[in-house]
């Protein structure tokens, strides 16, 4: 046993050197000026440096769509899987998974050329302003269609997890033979039971969507991950500085969502 616990901590030692070792090599390298000793000014200037707020909020703005356009395209589907379809569970588990299997490079690279094609094409059809709309630079909606597809393998296996561990069907046969319909017993009988599942889907997409650089910077888009990309060209202990405090936001979102998602309610004893 004693043997067990020394190669235990040994390999978590190894585990928190690989991790931490780069990080504090990066804050060295923000706070470390030659000729003028430790200095903070690579953090102050990040605020005021132009373009932040605007890529930080559109990277916000597109996380937080993709999460409710994933959620309710999965939750439901889901759901329904598990209540009637359970056959179809390794289909499902196949498209989910694809986008681990095609590289970014390609994926993008198939939008680009349908996005090409279609106002070619398209230009004397009402479909010509659809695309023109999904391509709108203050809030590319073909970013958010992407990430959704990007998104899947991980809210699969997130909401996969979850419903394993609740008993869907008696919850929702308690909740209809109380007069709920099919949509309230979602809402008010598996959700609750889900909310665990649900903060894990939404964080691993939102760290997907703040952190996705090269579908952006192909299609032309300055998100928060592409605007660091493009600063580290001319201010590099600025762009430095932007990623270890994007870094250390995602660890306390991390750490939030965890102890949100631990949180029981107490159970009244009669």
């Amino acid at each position: 046993m004693a043997r067990l616990n020394l190669w235990r901590w040994t390999v978590l030692g190894l585990a928190g050197l690989y991790f931490l070792v780069p990080l504090a090599a990066s804050v060295v390298f923000t706070v470390d000026v030659p000729g003028q000793g430790v200095t903070f000014d690579a953090y102050t200037r990040i605020f005021s440096t132009a373009g932040f707020g605007s890529s930080l909020l559109l990277s916000l703005e597109l996380a937080v769509a993709t999460i409710v356009v994933v959620l309710l395209l999965m939750v439901p589907a889901m759901v329904a899987l598990r209540l009637g379809a359970p056959r179809l569970r390794p289909v499902v588990e196949v498209v989910c998974s694809l986008p681990l299997v095609v590289p970014p490079i390609a994926f993008v690279a198939g939008i680009g050329t349908v996005l090409k094609w279609g106002p070619e094409h398209l230009s004397r059809t009402p479909l010509f302003q659809t695309f023109v709309a999904i391509q709108n630079p203050d809030f590319p909606v073909v970013l958010v269609l992407a990430y959704v597809v990007m998104a899947l393998p991980f809210v699969y296996r997130a909401l996969d997890a979850g419903l394993r561990s609740v008993d869907v069907a008696t919850l929702v046969e308690a909740a209809r033979s109380c007069g709920a319909g099919w949509p309230q017993a979602l809402v008010r009988a598996v959700l609750p039971n889900l909310r665990g599942a649900l903060l894990n889907a939404s964080f691993l997409t939102l760290a997907l969507v703040l952190g996705e650089f090269t579908v952006a910077q192909l299609l032309g888009f300055q998100p928060f991950a592409v605007w660091i990309v493009n600063v580290s060209g001319s201010q590099a202990q600025l762009s430095v500085a932007v990623s270890v405090l994007s870094l250390l936001v995602t660890w306390l979102l991390l750490l939030v969502l965890a102890g949100f998602g631990g949180r029981t309610r107490p159970t009244s004893r009669g």
